[in-house]
């Protein structure tokens, strides 16, 4: 089993991704153009999770988890554009909505979780004695 393969957020991530593709292959209404922006960034969100899951240098993993983060958004807003023009229905809206919400915290948590690994890892200055 790969590493990203045990992360909670590498689950949501990968199901949302699955639920995305199963509704846009199903539906012959939305613009090609958007359909390919939506397919990409959706891809591109569990791609970049996983890819930034093999890293060693802690700075390269948050940058990936970044790009991780930056499609979600990407997609959030995608599914935006598709509910304003009527091609999504609220319930299916909601949980994809919902979905990436979800994602974008878990995400932002796992940024943060290395931040405070790399405070705790720095050195703690010694106090000079001054006792004579």
């Amino acid at each position: 089993m790969f590493d990203f393969e045990k992360l909670d957020v590498y689950t949501v991530v990968k199901d949302q991704n699955n639920k995305v593709i199963r509704f846009l292959n199903s539906n012959q209404e939305i613009d090609a153009l958007l359909k390919d922006y939506w397919k990409k960034s959706s891809l591109s969100s569990v791609l970049n999770l996983a890819g930034g899951t093999g890293r060693k240098n802690t700075e390269e993993k948050k940058d990936f988890l970044i790009s991780a983060r930056d499609n979600i958004f990407e997609c959030a807003s995608i599914l935006q554009t598709i509910k304003d023009l009527e091609w999504v229905d609220e319930i299916l809206y909601q949980e994809l909505y919902e979905g990436y919400e979800k994602a974008s915290k878990m995400l932002l948590g796992m940024y943060r979780s290395y931040n405070k690994r790399e405070y705790e890892r720095q050195p703690v200055p010694q106090e000079e004695n001054f006792n004579l």
